[in-house]
């Protein structure tokens, strides 16, 4: 489980095609204190394990599934990417509830520079994530907990304070580029209840 919280800004040093899938090797420092094989780091909010390391990088592996759901795959040399490792249990609780389970890309539509430094981003709002994503809820983007500032019909803006945007990669998000996007998990066993049936959508208090 993560939380949100990106640790560090790392960099992607090289992408290998295996197969269908695709080696990444990402340099960092930060995330590599404690790392041990098999160990899970979340990149840009998509959770890997690591399969290999040395001092200052490490490598994952992307399954075909991973490839399809996430922008893992248009990962290029070069590339910052926002790096977290699992929460410890001894650990303070930050952001929110974080899997790693990338649900689908979005998109970014606008970008806003505000006269505090911060920025408004705007998103399109995928119809299969209607009613997951909510004014004042949070939101996963790119591994980075956010609260939702407002929700229109098919998008969804986030404000970003000046000290996530040099912590992120945020402050190179431009309209065009593709983001990965993870519901709040209450939100997503609660849209899976009322799909199920399980809760009834239209149930009064009274």
């Amino acid at each position: 489980m993560f939380t949100g919280i990106v640790e560090e800004l790392g960099a992607v040093r090289s992408v290998d095609e295996v197969g269908d899938g695709r080696r990444v090797v990402v340099e960092a420092t930060t995330v590599l204190d404690d790392v041990t094989l098999g160990a899970s780091i979340a990149v840009n909010g998509c959770c890997l394990t690591v399969v290999e390391w040395a001092d200052g990088w490490f490598a994952v592996d992307a399954v075909p599934e991973t490839l399809d759901r996430t922008t893992v795959g248009g990962l290029c040399p070069g590339d910052p990417v926002n790096l977290e490792r699992p929460l410890a249990a001894s650990g303070r609780f930050g952001g929110h509830v974080v899997q790693g389970h990338v649900d689908m890309v979005t998109e970014v539509l606008a970008v806003r520079e505000l006269s505090d430094g911060s920025r408004r981003l705007s998103f399109r709002l995928p119809n299969e994530l209607a009613g997951e994503v909510v004014e004042k809820g949070s939101v996963t983007l790119d591994g980075a907990s956010l609260t939702v500032a407002a929700v229109d019909n098919d998008t969804f803006d986030v404000a970003l304070i000046p000290h996530t945007l040099q912590v992120t990669t945020f402050s190179r998000r431009a309209p065009g580029d593709q983001v990965n996007v993870e519901a709040d998990v209450l939100a997503r066993y609660v849209a899976g209840l009322l799909a199920a049936g399980r809760i009834p959508a239209n149930e009064g208090s009274g």
